[in-house]
């Protein structure tokens, strides 16, 4: 007797009812799948970006909004600081090395990130073609940018004035592209990396006779540009020399200088615990999706074994066993959540997919909606479970159907 096959009869028999339970299992399930991918991937995303900056030095504002803009780029600046104290910070015993970065520009919504060389060797990047600026206006692109924008070793372009896209260009200082860069999975692919004084004479004004005199200045390779204490920078990423800078320099600096220091694991570990509400909101009405459709499930079974009770008693009549109608049932509910749990995993990613498609920069832009992660594997676990519960009932009353009594019904 082929149980398997009489199920998928019986569950056919009701298409609407069946597809019903199977559709608000699924949508529950792909919630909790699209949640997993995000959270899962994003802290992933958040660690590896900031993985090696201890401190993150900006100006007066938000420490939040100084790590997001400085570390992730995913926000806007809260101001410029004087290069002057950032060279008298580089000079502080606490402090191992310093990052600068120059912020001001943006290619088409992709942030144009004056900094040095050590930035690169920060992320250990390679070149897949060409190599780092050695002149101002020169830039290298990121592995991201270079595929969406179509940019190679060669091809020039007008920065735009801003953070974000849609600000006047710059058309008088076109930035030529000499290197692209690997993916390497971090933020780096998502930047166009020059040199700190070509942000700076990008936004010089031109002299008397309208000619600007800085379009091939000196630039600084390594360190800090030293000799014109009339610039800014807009942000300085900093490595502690030893321990007791974690609690000296952050003091020092907020203090008694005109900078705010922000710690990027300290911030990131309060943003991620204001999303948590979120999230758990969300996980909130995914579990109650499972649990009404785990509700519908066991209502359907136990409503259409008050059809089927004839039925079950000709199957024990030619020769079914009690056990054989108890796992009738359970196959039953079973199929119905594990065709719920597949198609929710694939919901799920779908979802995720669109949602990408629509933010293809930032964060956002890191994550991957066809990355499949093994903890999936536990929504089908959790699926069965929930088969399970909701088959239990209506099995065991299968179990118990009496042949004599449901033929002399009938």
């Amino acid at each position: 007797m082929n149980l398997f096959k009489i199920s998928r009869k019986y569950l056919s028999f009701k298409p609407l009812s069946t597809g019903l339970n199977i559709l608000l299992l699924s949508f529950g399930l792909a919630i909790i799948t699209m949640l997993l991918l995000v959270q899962n991937q994003f802290e992933s995303v958040v660690s590896k970006d900031a993985e090696g900056i201890d401190l993150v030095v900006g100006a007066k504002g938000s420490p939040l909004q100084i790590i997001l803009s400085g570390v992730y780029h995913v926000d806007f600046p809260t101001g410029n600081i004087p290069i002057k104290e950032a060279i008298g910070l580089q000079r502080n015993r606490l402090v191992k090395s310093v990052l600068p970065l120059a912020l001001g520009d943006n290619y088409k919504g992709y942030r144009i990130v004056g900094t040095n060389h050590d930035y690169l060797d920060f992320y250990q990047v390679e070149f897949s073609d060409g190599a780092s600026w050695t002149e101002s206006f020169q830039v290298v692109v990121g592995a991201e940018v270079a595929l969406k924008q179509g940019l190679k070793v060669g091809d020039s372009f007008a920065s735009s004035h801003g953070i974000s896209e849609g600000s006047h260009s710059h058309d008088e200082h076109l930035l030529q592209v000499v290197g692209v860069l690997k993916p390497t999975g971090k933020v780096i692919d998502r930047l166009i990396t020059t040199s700190v004084e070509t942000v700076w004479y990008s936004h010089d004004e031109p002299g008397e006779d309208g000619e600007h005199t800085h379009d091939h200045g000196q630039i600084t390779l390594n360190g800090l540009p030293e000799g014109d204490e009339s610039r800014e920078l807009t942000t300085l990423l900093l490595q502690f020399r030893n321990p007791m800078a974690a609690v000296q320099l952050p003091r020092f600096i907020n203090s008694r200088t005109s900078m705010q220091a922000a710690s990027p694991t300290f911030e990131m570990a309060r943003l991620f615990e204001l999303l948590g509400v979120g999230i758990k909101l969300l996980q909130g009405l995914a579990v109650a999706l499972i649990v009404i459709a785990g509700l519908g499930i066991f209502i359907a079974l136990y409503n259409s074994l008050k059809e089927r009770k004839y039925d079950l008693a000709v199957l024990r009549s030619i020769g079914a066993t009690r056990f054989q109608l108890l796992q009738l049932i359970l196959i039953e509910g079973i199929t119905l959540t594990w065709i719920g749990a597949i198609l929710g995993l694939v919901l799920g990613h779908v979802f995720l997919f669109f949602l990408l498609k629509t933010s293809d920069q930032g964060l956002a832009a890191s994550l991957q909606a066809w990355t499949f992660l093994p903890g999936e594997l536990w929504i089908l676990v959790y699926a069965t479970v929930v088969g399970l519960v909701a088959s239990i009932i209506p099995a065991i009353t299968a179990y118990q159907t009496s042949i004599a009594k449901q033929l002399t019904k009938s």
